[in-house]
């Protein structure tokens, strides 16, 4: 059953009229922060988010989550929280089941759902079940025999199984490099997972409130789209129209709101896909806390959907509403 609250998914319809909804929010507390590799990201997307909702005038209060979280919330009297959380401990299930626990409605995907997308191997398993594309792969462990790589190469992607944001994400194309691309991911995380590189184009689907948003198209001016592309490059291009012809992006679309749906995630959330040099797409990930810095992807696609970052914000936190 979707969770999520009749003025959530009729916001679309008239993002404009929100004076109604700003008076019912209540207090909104937007967690951020946090102790993950992603904390800085997260920094950035929190104070946008709180921006927006002063902005808007919502009553609302800022949470860094780092020691004790359970006393800060209790603490803050919130009537919801607005989750701007990434990786581990805010975007996997925790701090999604402790809302629960102290019964404070939250915007985002549930418990399960939300532990499931940060885990790439068991998200992918899922597609598979489903029918649904993604490129082949294998976990990587100290004991690997290393001629996984003739299955996957000849260029292969290297990522922390339980990690956001392109963190410990290497591009290698030889046995050697896959080894030290292993070394490199398992810093961050126990989990690591060689993928099958797709070579071609990038897209990424953005999901509001049972809208799903224009696809953005990333072309970035290095080999692939890594942390330093998504935040920092002021080279990488943001492409929406995505460059696909009608039929092609309909489908993009319909495979984005497939995956979502496969997983369980609801509210919001994105999608990133790949398409390889014959048209056809594969599913990578899906991002249940997505980032809201100024390089940010969902609000271009709100932007070209129409909605304003303010009113993104809101329509997020209208989730939570019963």
């Amino acid at each position: 059953m979707n969770k999520f609250s009749s003025v959530a998914l009729d916001f679309f319809a008239d993002p404009n009229d929100s004076a109604a909804l700003v008076r019912v929010l209540g207090r909104v507390a937007v967690v951020y922060g946090g102790t993950s590799a992603e904390r800085d990201i997260s920094l950035h997307s929190g104070q946008a988010v709180i921006g927006a909702l002063q902005a808007e005038g919502v009553e609302v209060i800022g949470v860094d989550i780092r020691q004790n979280p359970i006393a800060q919330l209790q603490g803050i009297k919130a009537d919801r929280v607005f989750i701007a959380l990434h990786g581990p401990g805010g975007e996997d299930g925790r701090m999604q089941a402790l809302l629960e626990y102290l019964q404070i409605p939250y915007t985002g995907s549930g418990v399960a759902a939300s532990a499931l997308c940060m885990d790439k191997q068991r998200t992918k398993q899922v597609w598979q079940s489903c029918g649904l594309p993604t490129p082949e792969y294998a976990v990587l462990t100290a004991e690997t025999d290393w001629a996984v790589f003739q299955q996957l190469g000849p260029d292969i992607i290297v990522k922390p199984i339980h990690e956001g944001s392109s963190i410990g994400m290497t591009r290698v194309n030889s046995v050697e490099g896959l080894q030290q691309a292993f070394e490199n991911a398992r810093q961050f995380d126990k989990g690591v997972l060689a993928e099958r590189f797709i070579s071609g184009a990038e897209f990424t689907v953005a999901l509001v409130n049972g809208v799903t948003l224009p696809p953005i198209g990333l072309k970035p001016a290095d080999a692939f789209y890594d942390y330093h592309a998504k935040y920092f490059a002021e080279d990488t291009q943001y492409l929406c129209p995505c460059g696909l012809p009608e039929d092609a992006e309909a489908r993009l679309k319909n495979l984005a709101a497939q995956a979502f749906a496969a997983v369980g995630a609801e509210g919001w959330g994105r999608v990133d896909v790949m398409a390889d040099t014959a048209g056809n797409f594969y599913l990578l990930e899906v991002n249940t806390v997505p980032g809201m810095t100024s390089h940010s992807l969902v609000p271009m696609a709100a932007k070209a959907a129409g909605l304003s970052f303010n009113q993104l914000v809101l329509a997020v936190a209208s989730q939570t509403l019963p």
